[in-house]
């Protein structure tokens, strides 16, 4: 599997989650990082100068980030909801834009109905994940299935 992929936020609300973030991507060859609804500042604990590798897209709405998603490329909501696949279970598109809900809040339902795809990381606790926790697991497991983690 070669595709491509990005990570995406919708609403962020800490600024520190997307430079881990950024910084995941950058460690897992994603294509793109983007913002949806929020500016991200550049973070100092960038040590790895993510910037000069992972573009970073910024969207004012969800409608400006379907517009511009790539040809072929499926949405792929990650969320804690009752219609998600779990993780492990997930077959990972070729192409794929993974959005990440805000801290506080998740996905609305009204924004998990316009993704292709939903996937949740499984936790043996019910509250969820950091987001850039949970965006670097989902980016860890797509690239440990792409059998190269080997």
């Amino acid at each position: 599997m070669r595709g491509f992929f990005g990570v995406a936020v919708y609403h962020a609300k800490h600024e520190d989650n997307i430079g881990t973030l950024w910084r995941s991507a950058k460690t897992y060859d994603a294509s793109l990082l983007a913002t949806v609804g929020r500016r991200y500042e550049p973070q100092a604990s960038d040590t790895c100068k993510a910037p000069l590798s992972v573009p970073l897209y910024h969207y004012p709405d969800l409608d400006d980030l379907i517009e511009h998603l790539p040809q072929g490329c499926p949405l792929v909501g990650v969320e804690l909801d009752a219609r998600a696949v779990p993780l492990p279970q997930f077959r990972h598109p070729l192409r794929a834009l993974y959005l990440l809900g805000a801290e506080d809040h998740g996905l609305p339902p009204a924004v998990l109905e316009r993704c292709h795809h939903v996937v949740q990381v499984p936790t043996p606790q019910a509250w969820s994940l950091n987001v850039a926790v949970a965006g670097s697991l989902v980016m860890a497991d797509r690239y440990a299935k792409t059998g190269r983690a080997a």
